[in-house]
């Protein structure tokens, strides 16, 4: 590992740290109170615990790496002159987080204008961190530490697929992934960020999603690529800029999982 990502790792965890401080003693709260942002019917709450665990993050960029620029989901952005910028969901899955279940997480990448070169998905209430950069992953947690590497190839028909639809995605996006759906031997909903871990963990081999933003993708195709998978769009170009994305085990499960979507796009 070179020296800038062990840096660039090192702040990763100070900042996972900071976030599940600020977030944990709201967790199952019997007064969290959910704002929602949205204005069009969809419940796309925020709570107190996503905007100070932004804060707590963007207080230790401030202190360790102040030359970088920061795109975050509560505080948007901010500016930097070293060519590198985090970009930080503080709670993914507030949803799952109103409802307490143990299923959000903290995400954290950095990265330049072609995307993360390191990602981090943090649980801290069941107190797991994945985390990914430098074709190496690892993962933390109650059994200990070890590295990650997702699923050796397997017919789609073999496969395990995770997604948030139909929570997520238009008609006609919800027809692709239904599309693949048919072709594989299990589908899970509803898991947010945390099926993108169980993905780099080698526990699954596809998550299908849709609308998404760059916060909430980078983290996880900095991880998940570490950890030897693939994340593109429903095209296959890349999706750090967020949209419809694809995250495969390997190139064999994406090809498929691809020739399937041609037919929705």
């Amino acid at each position: 590992m070179n020296a800038l990502i062990s840096d660039l790792t090192k702040v990763a965890h100070a900042m996972a740290d900071a976030a599940g401080a600020a977030i944990l003693p709201h967790f199952r709260g019997n007064d969290l109170n959910a704002e929602n942002k949205a204005s069009d019917g969809y419940y796309d709450p925020v709570t107190i615990a996503d905007r100070a665990a932004e804060k707590a993050m963007r207080a230790v960029l401030a202190d360790m790496r102040p030359d970088d620029a920061i795109l975050g989901e509560e505080y948007g952005a901010q500016l930097g002159s070293s060519g590198l910028t985090w970009v930080l969901d503080p709670i993914d899955g507030t949803r799952g987080f109103v409802a307490g279940t143990p299923t959000w997480g903290v995400l954290i990448a950095v990265g330049g204008d072609q995307g993360p070169v390191l990602g981090m998905i943090d649980q801290p209430y069941i107190q797991e961190r994945f985390w990914g950069a430098d074709s190496y992953a690892v993962m933390r947690g109650p059994l200990g530490e070890h590295p990650l590497a997702t699923r050796s190839p397997r017919p789609l028909a073999d496969a395990t697929l995770f997604t948030t639809f139909p929570e997520v995605g238009t008609q006609s996006e919800r027809a692709g992934f239904e599309a693949v759906a048919g072709h594989v031997k299990l589908v899970r909903y509803g898991m947010d960020c945390y099926a993108y871990a169980l993905l780099a963990a080698g526990q699954i081999d596809l998550v299908i999603e849709a609308g998404l933003n760059s916060y909430d993708i980078q983290a996880p195709i900095g991880l998940i690529e570490a950890a030897g998978g693939v994340v593109t769009d429903w095209s296959g170009r890349p999706v750090h800029d967020g949209g419809r994305v694809v995250a495969a085990a390997n190139a064999d499960i994406h090809r498929a999982t691809l020739d399937i979507l041609a037919g929705h796009l």
